[in-house]
């Protein structure tokens, strides 16, 4: 009996258990098979008996761990056994037999065609059926498929499904030998869990936690990141703190603090999740990092000069109304400012998930708040820099 029988009977008995005592059966499986099985079954059977194999299972294995939170790192970590693996010599009379014999063939999108035991072609269903009973698989076959290692990132797969849409892909060891399958739909699923984590990490929310996630669980994983920008934020205050006599003689400048922030923030912000977003689908490798600076700053400038422009305006006639000197040079230092930190802002939302990525560390993490202390740094630097040196 092959592995895939064993697993389908396997889940027909799952069927009949109570979920404790499902997962206790469940528990010693590999993790491939936990998650094939799971898959097999109702969802809401599936995801009732997860919940108790979580209790059971999660401390003791790691990779049991992964599945359950949908966190896996590698293929062989989110692959399962394979459906329908034949050598090449077999006849089409003959994979059709095992098709029909087979109790899991509602699962089979594509044979695997094997030659001394190594990957060597795949055969699509279309194709098996109008072909002649008496050619041979290797006659009909794609040869030289595309299959991905064991040990392959999940995050390099998923820029390989942007472009190779496929159902079904093998994955095979260093060998060649087949040793399971990924669906492609688990792909983009995980795909569209990686883009909606994204704008969690980037305030310090771990990808792990969920709205059902214990408080302290919780308090552990947000806190240090609360920590991280106060300390930071402190790096902002201390160069405020440095133009505080600017400040004093004009106050005209601390109503529009907050506007400069704000403005560079949103602009950082928008270069960010770009980026991230390029790094997730794995189209960051194809672009080139100059090109993509290039383009943030002129975004940059046309975005600032656009604000500045308003900003430049709003500030000369507040200074105007609260009889500050100079309220033209003034508004003159908003529109360069704007401009200069919408820049900056741009560089630093494409500078900090790489230099995160380079450092080993998840791009995602926290970016938001180095990219807020940065763009604060250098959109309110400016602005009183400028004030100083143009107007005082």
């Amino acid at each position: 009996m092959s592995q895939s029988m064993e697993l389908t009977e396997r889940i027909e008995h799952i069927r009949e258990l109570t979920p404790l005592a499902a997962a206790e059966e469940l528990f010693p499986l590999p993790a491939d098979d936990i998650q094939f099985i799971l898959s097999g079954l109702p969802t809401e059977q599936a995801l009732t008996i997860a919940s108790h194999l979580g209790e059971v299972a999660a401390p003791n294995n790691a990779a049991t761990r992964a599945v359950l939170s949908g966190m896996e790192d590698t293929i062989g970590e989110l692959m399962t056994p394979v459906t329908a693996t034949l050598p090449h010599s077999y006849t089409v009379a003959e994979a059709l037999t095992f098709m029909v014999k087979s109790a899991d063939v509602s699962e089979i999108s594509y044979i695997f065609v094997t030659e001394n035991h190594r990957l060597v072609g795949v055969v699509g269903m279309r194709d098996l059926i109008l072909a002649k009973p008496s050619e041979a698989l290797s006659s009909i076959m794609v040869r030289e498929p595309f299959a991905f290692q064991q040990d392959t990132r999940i995050e390099a797969a998923i820029s390989e499904v942007l472009y190779r849409h496929y159902r079904m892909y093998p994955v095979v060891d260093d060998a060649q030998h087949v040793v399971g399958e990924v669906r492609g739909w688990k792909l983009y699923e995980r795909m569209a869990s990686e883009l909606s984590a994204q704008a969690g990490s980037q305030y310090g929310v771990a990808k792990e936690e969920q709205i059902n996630t214990p408080v302290l669980a919780a308090f552990r994983m947000r806190h240090p990141w609360l920590q991280v920008n106060l300390i930071t934020a402190f790096a902002a205050a201390f160069v405020v703190g440095m133009f505080e006599n600017t400040i004093a003689q004009i106050v005209a400048l601390a109503a529009f603090l907050p506007v400069l922030a704000g403005q560079s923030g949103n602009t950082g912000c928008q270069a960010l999740a770009i980026t991230l977003r390029g790094i997730t689908l794995g189209q960051i490798n194809d672009y080139p990092i100059r090109q993509l600076l290039r383009k943030e700053v002129l975004l940059g400038a046309l975005n600032g000069a656009a604000v500045g422009v308003i900003a430049g305006v709003a500030m000369f006639a507040y200074a105007f109304a609260t009889d500050s000197a100079n309220p033209a040079m003034l508004g003159l230092v908003i529109f360069i400012a704007m401009i200069g930190a919408c820049i900056g802002s741009g560089i630093f939302g494409v500078a900090v998930p790489l230099v995160l990525k380079r450092f080993g560390a998840d791009p995602a993490t926290a970016s938001s708040i180095f990219l807020t202390t940065f763009t604060d740094i250098i959109g309110m630097g400016l602005m009183l820099f400028l004030a100083t040196s143009l107007v005082l």
